[in-house]
Formats: structure tokens, sequence, C-alpha cells
């Protein structure tokens, strides 16, 4: 078990996570927390305010406690994923339905861009970017606030989130996806469906599935590279995390969107392509593989390159 305080490495494969008062070893070969109950840390000790998400302390310890189960993270990460796709997904909807009757300017524009060109993606992206702030900030200290397969892929790809984990926070995230599809269809209308596709991500005319598997996958490195900065390395100065991965989040919607929808995340595709289907809309699932290996490819490069080049 890490000495109190302590930040960097104990012996061999254990590494000591300390932010605030979560004090915990972790096994980052075995990619698991040795358990235990653990000792409030000194009254002297420095209090650092933890990042707003903790992607690798999930099986922190606070005041000698377990910080949370399983059951209450994945629930965590079921209402984030969901509220991102609620709102996020919705605004997509919500875009193409203003814009629905009006003549595209050009077969590029399909409806989202009709009203305000690449200021209708700002507006979405930063929807999204909103959204993810305030899940990351609220939830963050719960979960990690992941909300994406990508990132709990790539956590768990270079060690630093346990695998069996990672398989309850996809199923989670993408039940909570589901779900936030669903309550925005209800709240919305069959128009949400028929006219807004429920926010459903594609790749443009034009754009091939190549094209978009290359734009979705350095997105995600982009967004993968800045949660490893200001989330994941104990260096990053504390409270800006969630600020900085919501603009991060809506200035690669605002590029990327009118290429390939800008899902960046596998759940975020998932929930509305399920609703689409069940409720009588479009299938797109011959497009899901996209949003799947892009995002993923692109989140676990990033957290290899964040270990190779970035980290001393």
């Amino acid at each position: 078990m890490c000495k109190r305080g302590q930040r960097e490495r104990c012996r061999g494969s254990l590494r000591c996570l300390r932010h605030g008062d979560l004090h915990e070893a972790y096994d980052t070969e075995g990619g698991r927390c040795l358990g235990g109950r653990v000792p409030a840390p000194l009254p002297e000790a420095a209090k650092e305010d933890a990042p707003d998400a903790l992607p690798g302390l999930q099986c922190g310890i606070r005041g000698g406690e377990v910080m949370a189960s399983l059951a209450k993270r994945s629930i965590a990460e079921g209402v984030g994923t969901f509220l991102l796709v609620y709102f996020g997904a919705g605004a997509a909807a919500i875009t193409l339905m203003i814009a629905a009757g009006t003549k595209p300017a050009t077969p590029f524009n399909i409806g989202i861009g009709q009203l305000g060109g690449l200021g209708d993606w700002f507006a979405i992206g930063i929807t999204f970017g909103i959204v993810i702030a305030a899940v990351i900030y609220s939830l963050g200290r719960v979960s990690g606030a992941h909300i994406n397969p990508a990132v709990t892929i790539a956590l768990c790809a270079t060690k630093r989130f346990p695998a069996g984990d990672a398989v309850a926070y996809i199923v989670a995230q993408c039940i909570g996806a589901a779900i936030g599809s669903l309550l925005f269809f209800l709240t919305v209308g069959m128009d949400a469906v028929t006219i807004g596709g429920l926010g459903a991500t594609a790749p443009f005319p034009g754009i091939g599935y190549g094209q978009a598997i290359l734009v979705e996958a350095i997105a995600t490195f982009v967004l993968m590279l800045v949660i490893m900065g200001v989330a994941v390395d104990e260096r990053a100065p504390p409270g800006f995390a969630g600020l900085i991965i919501g603009l991060t989040v809506a200035g690669m919607i605002t590029m990327a969107g009118n290429i390939s929808g800008a899902s960046l995340n596998p759940a975020r595709t998932f929930g509305p392509y399920v609703m689409d289907f069940l409720l009588g809309g479009s299938n797109l699932w011959v497009f899901f593989p996209i949003y799947i290996f892009g995002p993923v490819i692109g989140a676990v490069a990033a957290a290899v390159f964040y270990d190779r080049i970035v980290t001393e």
C-alpha cells in the first residue's frame, strides 16, 4: 500500500494514486485495485483539488472507504452518456428539423449548415461541449466521466483502467445513449426520427468510408490527447479539465461535422442508431464500423503517444 502523500511509483508495477484525500495503490500491470482499507490522510497533508475527470482513480479510497462501487460508477456513466446524447445529438436533430423544407445550396449541404454554415455546427458542437463539461464537473468524481467507450478502451489499453470494469462502463454508456435517444423522441415526437434522425451520424455526400474513419480517428486522437494532458496527467493544473475537454469536443465537431458527423464516440452513434431502427427511421448500421474503428484507433493511439512522447 502506498504511503500517504506519495504520488509517484511504488514498488514494481504499483502506482500510488494521490489526489486530494484519495489514496490507493493501483497495479498498472494487472489493471486492478489492491483493495483494503487505507487510513485517512494526515491533517497537514497538502489538499489538492482532485481533477474533474479521474479516469485512473475508479478504485480510489476516500477517508478509508471505497469511493464508489462498480454499480454506482456504471450508473454515473450511463446517466452522463444519456445527457450527452439527449442534448448533444438532440441539438443536431433540432437543427435538421429547423432546416426542413429549405432547398440545400449544394449537394454537400443536407440541412445542417443550411441556416448558418459553420455557425450551425458550432452551435451543435458547443451544446456537446457544455454537456460534457457539466457531466465532468458533476459526475467526474464518481466514475471519472468517461462517457465514451473509446476513452475507456484507451485507458484500459494503457493499463490505467481495469479490463473488467471497462466492460461494465461500455455497456452502461451504450444503454445510457439509447435511453437518451428514446427520451428525446418522447420529448419531440416522430419528426425527431423522420426528419432529425435523432441526430444520428453518417458520412456526408462525397465522403468515402475510409475518409470518414480517418477524420473520426484524427478528431478523437486530439480529444484523447487533451484528456491525457488535462485529466489523466497528475501534473495538470486542477479545475480546468471539464472546460478544456468540452471546448475541444466543440472544436472537433465544428470542423469535422460536415464530413463524418463528428461522433468521436461509439456510444453517441449507437444510441440514435438503435432508436432510429426500432422507431421506423433510417437504418444506418452499415456505417457503424466507422464510429467504432475511427474513435477507438484515435483514442488508443493518443494514449500510447502521450505515454511514449509526452510523459517524462
